[in-house]
């Protein structure tokens, strides 16, 4: 592959993270306010998938790339959330993103030439606490809603999916050419 196509690979590719991670953030605003139960929310089963997109592009371009996808999803997901959401969804959903994707990503690269299965799962599931104590905390703290039973449901739900994505991560492992160690 000479050098144009490269880089026509990289902006392809990154584009799908981008936009990957501007619908999943997106769709989890909106289903975060229909909750299933007093345990969980229809957002917990959509948004891992954003942790999926995030390891998928740290295996494949790097931190620093996979920074700039979730820096892009952040400021598109948090302006169309406003729309589909309330401001104090989308200011507690941005929050807890950013935060929770950057540690994803950090931990992820640590972890890069361990086990195949160890970067994305302790990198998810490290993001998924985080993100869920914030983002619950700053969206629903202070309201009658059971906002407690829904950060524990919606985070159990998020482990699970996590364990899940590992398969699917297992099957493009081998299409993703892996990156060296990297500072982060």
């Amino acid at each position: 592959m000479n050098a144009s196509e490269r880089r026509t690979s990289l902006v392809r590719g990154m584009a799908v993270g981008v936009i990957a991670m501007i619908a999943i953030v997106a769709a989890s605003n909106y289903l975060v306010q229909f909750p299933i139960n007093d345990w969980l929310t229809w957002g917990a089963i959509t948004y891992p998938a954003s942790f999926f997109v995030t390891d998928l592009a740290n295996r494949a371009y790097g931190p620093g790339r996979a920074r700039q996808i979730v820096y892009v999803g952040f400021v598109c997901g948090v302006a169309l959330s406003i729309y589909l959401s309330t401001w104090r969804i989308a200011a507690a959903s941005g929050t807890a993103f950013l935060v929770g994707q950057l540690l994803d990503i950090t931990v992820f690269n640590r972890l890069r030439q361990q086990s195949w299965w160890q970067a994305p799962l302790i990198g998810s599931a490290l993001g998924s606490i985080v993100d869920t104590g914030l983002f619950f905390s700053l969206a629903f703290a202070g309201t009658a809603l059971p906002w407690i039973g829904w950060a524990e449901g919606d985070l159990l739900v998020k482990l699970a999916l996590a364990l899940l994505f590992l398969a699917p991560f297992r099957a493009l492992m081998n299409s993703i050419a892996p990156l060296q160690p990297q500072r982060s």
